[in-house]
């Protein structure tokens, strides 16, 4: 039995479902209206048959059925057939859903409120095309969620669109569809079809019980009042709030169209998926007749329920919540105020709070939370303090300590004292252990269920977590009592009998005076002001805020209150009377009363004020989105006439099928694209918006229900920008008495106002329609492109239809037809289809919608939206088509030309060598090396070594494929000789030795067996490049002087067999490359020792381990490699060959142990001298040409990446060995193999100054290659960079002080400003490659003081007081811009513009605190003193001599804004020395425009200003140095680094209130400037260099200091004594550059 005007509570709810769908389904947890565990409806979890596929939740309602209610008859009919018996149809959207709304269409209920243009059941066919109708089974709901999961519920309409785009013939289907998105325009008077609105939620099922109707919807990970309780920043811009009202308004006008009004439209029924994409919530709206289940408080008084509990009679909760008070309305003021007066309990109170925060009954993620409130060491009492809690602390507080608590803060990068919530998961599944499946058990605590584990008693229970209380402990006793076998019942304390009479006194405490008095502490904590701001401070309760604010969550902290919260007048009041009663007794207490002071009076006026005022502080909390609910049933009639009349006007023959899939024929791609096309840059404008509110009053709203759902929105998109509602039930009354508006209103937008105005006037006749809205100029033609391209992909279809459609329809130019901020838009709803698994045919569509988005979007959206998909996939493992094809040349070079190099070498490189050792795939790992082969010699040798060969050796012994070790040897090969003998193989031959080293060192078995592979690996390489080379380099670089890195390893005796036969095969190949004269005269004495060593070794004489097996074919070849079984084994290796090769007659001179050798090979391997002429020649082929497989496996002939290369003019011989010398040998170069390369040897000595990059230092000299090689990890790991102050090479550069560098994102070109001929200002152009000027610009008059390269433009702009923007190719002026003062001319002599310029610099050496030269004498304060680019908004800004910021728009040519700063901080104004902001070089990786938020400038007199991007305002202003500000940077957003002539260098955090500085000294004089990367700070002052970090090392005694040194010269070790005036780190090269005042550039490293 049930009771009228009950919800189930959720363990009856739980036990329905279960009864209902068996075990298949999961129930998470219920979803209530009100603070307590009662409701209708469940998120429950579906588990695929795929054990690897992730468990997708739904959406679970019942529905209660009423015989002649118009949806139960509606279902009860479909479930039926003729005869009588019930069966199952389903609701499919195709021309079987036309028959059946043909057959409904004249069929009305008039036992119901559903009133509208056409019949209630083809309102329900139309709102819920996809559902499945019929009896409920187990089976059902596994066939509907596998069809959702699936993706083919609407998968031709997406076939029909694909085909439209592509100009092919398609059905209706697509026509129809885009007819929903108002292509051509948005219809009311549409005839209703079957497709689904793409912004209404889908309704998957609509099944049948006894007594219930299920109601089947997919859950979406949010909801619109999520996003605006916990993250409200991940509605990112302005125009994302209008896109979202615009999905809104789309489907308001579909509804509306079909006579249906929502009359609940409010943030928790707007369903937000992954993407953002939204889905209105229609079901559980009383307004539209279908469901009688009354939400959001707006229940008939008649059908509220007597006594709190649920409506089965027999349900075993009932009694536990019977004594509660909460009822409807559920408004903040009301329940406060029952509160406050005593009329409602502690519990009810904060399970009303609970409920304003969102949080959920039995969602273990976000349970409610109670407090503590007793110790449960002693019964508590009224008349003792021990036993009970301190509620002015938190939990975590008393758990932790304070002492714990502030070292947290004090040391944690990002300050905070909590680092969880105060209820965790973990927690409330220990507390609810004994109630929970023991699935939920092993999931949430602990994988490995141990009953003996969880706290057996109350008191162990409170000391164990550090974690608030749940309801539970307060209601329900039932939670003592386990259900498990092995765990105990939870044990109450000795002072309380059963968990019952528990259960009774600790609700007693909960609710005792004590508690009453300290709870608003409590509140303050968790809900209230002590949150955030100082009190969390002073509270230790700061909460460790996000990674990633922008990103969606729909659980999270949500603070309530930013006012402390008031005391219960009930404990005031009665502690008075106690008092009273104590103070004169009772026979005098009449008296008192009757002689109440003035002041007792006031007391009560004070605190009845302060509940008032707090009370309408938290307004808020009781939100209204409509008004007039009760007239709104009353409507009905009125709605149902006028829609009928509407309709009998504006409706077209209901017979004519075109009026019911069809409007328009000729939809094709060209009218797509029209309607797409962006003419111009969307500036909405104020007079436009005003004109359409003047126009929108003359439309009439068609009834006052509509008219409700149009107020609705307005108070939505009011909140959207106030992040607060508009209205609570007060602001609402006095706006329709007296027609005020709420304050709020005042704090909106102009434009969003107008709009928020028209929605909300009081007359709802003059309110305009939601078609209205959706054409009025509020929403720009961006938003009405991006929502016509991206509604199709929210369409229920399969990834790859979906991926079809949109490649196909940017292909044909949709994305560039609409403009880059349009695509950029596009992009998180496309892109994410892009980079899951793909067959060979979606990959190809993958790939077209990439290369679409590069083109069409800007180089910050590619950097933020099309890389980190790139990323992904690359680091995919085994084979990809999609990656093979990124991995091509011609892809990544338009991802050089749109983003630069730097940007790729950043983020793409790394992924791209990646796929040459992480479970490589023959294709990807061919692919990648092609790649990086052929984009070495254009990146350049400093970038190349340090970006991919050293990164390939760093992967040596970690699975390193073939192909990357060919790499290695084909760069060398590409690059030259010079390249090999100076950069790799010294860099080889240290790894060598590093691997001897460690297989030397007492280390690990992982270890070993590491070093063994590294080593195999090393060798195989210097295999390959001995082919390269001439054999006297071979013989002076590898081999003499006992140099032979193969004897070395030969004579180990702890290195793993297949290590020495490598080392074997290798070195023979070498000595074959070299000839017999070199062999006999520097490898033989090398391996004296060896053979000495085998010669006289035990083993020999009692035989190898291969004795007697070395005959047989089947031992002695493995896979037709002959591999040797012990060390033994090397005498038959390497005897013969050199035989053959030497001779038997020189090689017994060689080796004095010959006689002993030769009769080891006699007896065990039956080999004789006289033998040698044929049979030795060759086994030493076959021994030299095959090289073991090792762990590698098989390696064929065939090579995926020579045959690649064949296309990019790599010559590949026909016969393929695995890794002899003659085959990675270049035929002409084989062809020359024996001809003397001493000439060219000397040629190539003359002219080395002559190639690129000669200057470049040898790595190996400064790599640490045994730590390097001893980590284990991939080449994305950080390499540490050992600065060596080396100057490796310098050019005099200018005739006077060289002011400023800028280097280009290739890093193998430098822009540098000095002084020129006549003082005059020059700009040069240089190729670091060679080192020469390539050109320059000559147009200035006065001393350039700083240059900035204007992104990728291939413009340049120079500063001379002045701002020139120029050509870099052609050295051609483009424009000049100057401050208004300058333009005729200048007012200030050249002589004296360049005495006042360069005076800091001047009297740099001489600087101290107090003194700079340029404050020494007045500034021009029109002349432009320094510069920054703002590459994400592509603004240049410059500070101008009296403090201000001026913005320039170079690519239209034009000024903007100008901030002028306060001049408080000196008597004249300050100049501005320095400038930068955050963000300005980085892009965030969520897709969001990481605009900078901030901009900082320092001014000569030591002092730093920070400006607010949005506002211009000033943030805070603060002296920073004691002098003239040189430099600031910002590495991070929260970073500041400036630099000074005070000789400090400080690092600011920004995060806390006041910015507190870590300050670096050490340099004795000025510091001039600095320049950072990563956790490097290179600072310069006078003629040394300084380095810090930003790790914030300090030494003993805690202070930061930077050791200066002086650059030394590589070539001779001079000191540099140059005054060193500018400095920029060339990050991918590890190196810098450093311009001096007497001229000159240095590269130093």
């Amino acid at each position: 039995m049930m009771e009228e005007g009950k919800e189930m509570c959720f363990e009856c709810l739980e036990r329905r479902i279960k009864l209902d769908w068996s075990d298949q389904l999961q129930f998470c947890y219920g979803i209530s209206d009100s603070p307590l565990p009662f409701g209708s409806s469940a998120v429950v979890q579906f588990s695929p048959t795929n054990p690897s596929a992730p468990p997708s939740q739904f959406i679970l309602s019942y529905l209660p059925t009423h015989t002649h209610h118009c949806f139960s008859k509606y279902i009860s009919n479909q479930c039926t057939l003729p005869n009588g018996e019930e069966t199952e149809m389903g609701s499919e959207s195709g021309t079987g859903s036309t028959c059946l709304s043909d057959s409904l269409m004249g069929y009305e209920c008039c036992a119901c409120n559903h009133c509208g243009k056409f019949s209630s059941l083809r309102t329900i066919t139309a709102l819920a095309p996809l559902a499945h109708v019929g009896i409920s089974y187990c089976s059902t709901f596994q066939e509907l969620a596998s069809s959702f999961l699936s993706g083919t519920l609407e998968d031709h309409i997406v076939s029909s669109l694909n085909l439209l785009v592509q100009g092919k013939a398609a059905g209706r289907d697509g026509v129809n569809y885009l007819h929903l998105l108002g292509v051509p325009s948005f219809d009311e008077n549409s005839i209703p079809g079957c497709l689904r609105h793409p912004n209404i939620a889908p309704v998957l099922g609509l099944l049948k019980t006894h007594d219930y109707i299920n109601l089947l919807l997919p859950k979406t990970p949010y909801n619109l009042e999520n996003i605006l309780h916990y993250s409200s920043t991940a509605l990112k811009s302005d125009w994302h709030m209008r896109f979202l009202m615009y999905q809104l308004l789309s489907a308001l006008t579909y509804l509306h169209g079909l006579g249906v009004f929502h009359g609940n439209l409010c943030p928790s029924n707007v369903m937000l998926t992954d993407s953002g994409w939204a889905w209105l919530r229609i079901w559980d709206s009383t307004m539209l007749g279908f469901n009688l289940c009354f939400k959001h408080g707006k229940s008939n008084n008649s059908c509220i329920p007597s006594k709190v509990g649920c409506c089965i009679e027999d349900c075993l909760s009932q009694g536990l919540y019977a004594d509660l008070k909460l009822s409807p309305p559920l408004d903040w003021n009301s329940q406060f105020n029952r509160w406050w007066r005593g009329e409602l309990s502690n519990f009810e109170y904060l399970l009303f709070l609970n409920k304003l925060v969102g949080r959920r009954w039995g969602d273990h993620t976000f349970h409610p939370v109670m407090p503590w409130v007793i110790d449960f060491s002693t019964k508590p009492s009224e008349n003792s303090d021990s036993g009970w809690r301190d509620l002015s602390k938190s939990k975590w507080r008393l758990a932790k300590g304070d002492e714990q608590l502030d070292f947290t803060y004090s040391t944690s990068e990002v300050p905070h004292h909590v680092s969880d919530e105060c209820l965790s998961e973990l927690a409330v599944c220990s507390y609810k252990a004994r109630r929970l499946p023991l699935s939920v058990l092993r999931m949430a605590v602990r994988s490995v269920y141990e009953p003996n584990e969880y706290p057996s008693t109350m008191q162990r229970l409170y000391q164990w977590t550090p974690d608030e209380c749940i309801p539970e402990f307060y209601c329900d006793p039932r939670i003592f009592y386990s259900q498990h076998s092995g765990m105990t019942d939870l044990a109450v304390p000795s002072w309380a009998g059963t968990p019952e009479e528990f259960i009774k006194l600790h609700r007693k405490a909960l609710e005792s005076n004590r508690v009453s008095r300290q709870i608003h502490h409590w509140i303050d904590i968790n809900f209230g002001f002590k949150m955030s701001g100082p009190a969390a401070v002073a509270a230790k309760n700061v909460m460790l805020s996000s990674s990633e604010p922008t990103k969606p969550r729909s659980i999270g902290r949500r603070q309530l209150f930013t006012k402390p919260h008031p005391t219960r007048q009930v404990v005031i009041q009665e502690a008075r009377d106690s008092t009273k009663e104590s103070v004169v007794g009772r026979d005098q207490a009449h008296k008192i009363d009757n002689e109440k002071s003035f002041v007792y009076k006031t007391s009560c006026l004070q605190e009845l004020e302060e509940a008032s005022i707090f009370s309408e502080h938290a307004r808020h909390l009781s939100p209204l989105y409509f008004h007039d609910q009760e007239n709104l049933m009353k409507q009905s009639s009125y709605f149902k006439e006028t829609q009928s009349k509407n309709l009998e006007k504006s409706a077209p023959n209901p017979h004519d099928i075109s009026n019911y899939f069809g409007f328009l024929s000729d939809v094709d791609l060209n009218y797509l694209l029209e309607h797409i096309d962006i003419q111009d840059e969307d500036s909405t404008g104020y007079q436009e918006l005003l004109l359409w509110r003047q126009k929108s009053c003359l439309s009439k709203t068609s009834s006052k229900e509509v008219g409700e759902d149009i107020f609705s929105v307005g108070c939505l998109l009011a909140e959207l920008y106030l992040r607060k509602p508009l209205f609570c039930s007060s602001s609402l009354a006095t706006y329709l008495e007296g027609g005020v508006f709420p304050a709020l209103m005042q704090e909106l937008p102009s434009h969003v106002k107008v709009l928020v105005e028209a929605c909300i006037e009081k007359d709802w006749t003059r309110r305009p329609s939601a078609k209205s809205l959706l054409e009025s100029p509020f929403f720009p033609s961006t938003v009405k492109s991006v929502y016509l391209f991206t509604a199709p992909l929210q369409i229920l279809a399969t990834d790859g239809s979906r991926l079809q459609y949109a490649a196909n329809f940017a292909k044909q130019g949709a994305l560039k037809t609409m403009g880059t901020l349009a695509a950029e838009m596009c992009a998180p709803y496309c892109l994410p289809l892009a980079s899951t698994p793909l067959s060979d045919a979606e990959a190809e569509s993958a790939y077209i919608l990439l290369k679409e988005f590069i083109k069409c979007l800007t180089p910050k959206s590619v950097k933020a939206l099309v890389l980190p998909v790139i990323q992904k996939i690359l680091q995919t493992t085994g084979y990809s088509h999609l990656k093979v094809s990124l991995l091509q040349d011609s892809f990544v070079r338009e991802i050089w030309n749109q983003i630069g190099k730097q940007t790729y070498l950043e983020t793409i490189h790394p992924s791209v060598i990646s796929n040459l050792y992480i479970s490589p795939h023959k294709s990807s790992a061919a692919a990648a090396s092609v790649l990086l082969i052929c984009s070495s010699e254009e990146l350049g040798v400093p970038i190349t070594v340090h970006q991919t060969i050293l990164p390939l050796i760093h992967c040596f012994g970690k699975g390193l494929c073939p192909d990357g070790i060919d790499v290695l040897v084909r760069i060398g090969g590409l690059l030259g000789e010079t390249f090999i003998l100076k950069q790799m193989l010294p860099l080889l031959k240290h790894v060598a030795h590093s691997c001897i080293d460690v297989s030397s060192m007492n280390k690990p078995e992982p270890m070993h067996s590491w070093s063994s592979s590294a080593l195999v690996d090393c060798l195989m390489t210097l295999d390959g490049l001995v082919a390269f080379l001439p054999r006297e380099a071979i013989v002076k670089d590898l081999i003499e002087d006992k140099r032979c890195v193969h004897a070395l390893v030969l004579m180990q005796t702890n290195l793993e067999i297949t290590v020495l036969q490598v080392a074997a095969t290798t070195l023979m190949a070498i000595c074959q490359r070299i000839g017999p004269e070199f062999t006999a005269l520097h490898v033989l004495p090398q391996l004296k020792v060896l053979f000495d060593e085998l010669a006289f070794s035990q083993e020999g004489f009692n035989g190898s381990k291969s004795l007697g097996k070395s005959l047989k074919a089947s031992k002695s070849k493995v896979d037709g490699e002959f591999q040797i079984e012990s060390r033994m084994d090397l005498v038959l290796l390497l005897y013969p060959s050199f035989c053959s090769l030497l001779g038997i007659e020189k090689l017994r001179q060689c080796c004095t142990t010959w006689l002993l050798l030769e009769q080891f090979l006699l007896r065990f391997h039956n080999w004789k001298s006289e033998y040698t002429g044929e049979t030795s020649r060759s086994g030493l082929e076959n021994v030299v040409a095959k090289v073991p497989l090792l762990s590698k496996g098989p390696t064929s002939d065939y090579s995926p990446a020579k045959l690649l290369l064949n296309g990019v003019g790599w010559s590949i011989p026909q016969s393929q060995g695995i890794r002899s010398s003659k085959n990675l040998m270049p035929q002409r170069r084989l062809a020359n193999a024996h001809q003397s390369s001493v000439q060219t040897h000397e040629s190539a000595s003359n002219h080395i100054k002559s190639e690129p990059w000669f200057w470049f230092p040898v790595p190996a000299a400064s790599w640490d290659g045994s730590d390097l090689l001893g980590r284990f990890g991939g080449p994305k790991d950080e390499f540490p960079w050992k600065i060596r102050a080396s100057v490796l090479s310098s050019v005099h550069a200018h005739q006077g002080a060289l002011r400023s560098l800028a280097v280009c994102q290739d890093e193998n070109t430098v822009f540098t400003a000095g002084i020129g001929p006549g003082f005059k200002g020059t700009v040069q152009k240089w190729d670091l490659a060679r080192i020469n000027c390539v050109s320059g610009y000559y147009g200035h008059e006065e001393v350039v003081n700083d240059i900035c390269i204007l992104s990728m433009s291939g413009r340049i702009a120079s500063c001379d007081g002045t701002v020139h923007v120029w050509d870099s190719q052609s050295g051609k002026l483009i424009t000049v811009f100057s401050e208004p003062s300058m333009d005729s001319l200048h007012l200030v002599s050249p002589s004296a513009y360049s005495t006042k310029i360069s005076a800091d610099h001047v009297d740099m050496s001489n600087s101290n605190k107090s003194s700079s030269g340029v404050l020494g004498s007045p500034f021009d304060e029109s002349l432009y003193t320094c510069m920054h680019y703002l590459e994400l908004v592509e603004k240049l800004m410059v500070g101008t001599g009296n403090g201000s910021l001026r913005f320039i728009d170079v690519s239209q040519g034009r000024k903007l804004h100008l901030w002028k700063g306060e001049f408080s901080e000196s008597a004249f104004p300050s100049l501005v020395s320095a400038i930068c902001s955050c963000g300005s070089d980085k892009e965030r990786g969520n897709g969001a425009s990481a605009s900078p938020s901030w901009i900082a400038a320092g001014l000569s007199s030591g002092h730093c200003r920070l400006f607010d991007v949005r506002s211009g305002c000033v943030i805070a202003c603060w002296r920073a140095h004691d002098g003239y500000v040189t430099k600031l940077a910002a590495p991070e957003d929260h970073l500041l680094v400036s630099s000074s002539l005070d000789r400090t260098l400080k690092i600011w955090d920004l995060r806390r209130n006041l910015p507190t500085p870590v300050t670096f000294k050490g340099h004795t004089d000025g510091v001039s400037s600095f320049s950072v990367w990563r956790q490097d700070v290179i600072s310069i002052s006078k003629n040394k260099i300084g380095l810090s970090s930003l790790a914030r090392s300090a030494d003993e005694d805690e202070q930061h200091r930077i050791i200066p040194q002086k650059l030394y010269t590589s070539d001779h070790g001079g000191r540099n004594m140059s005054v060193l005036s500018s400095i920029s780190i060339i990050p991918f090269s590890r190196l810098f550059l450093v311009g001096t005042e007497d001229g000159y550039l240095r590269i130093c490293c």
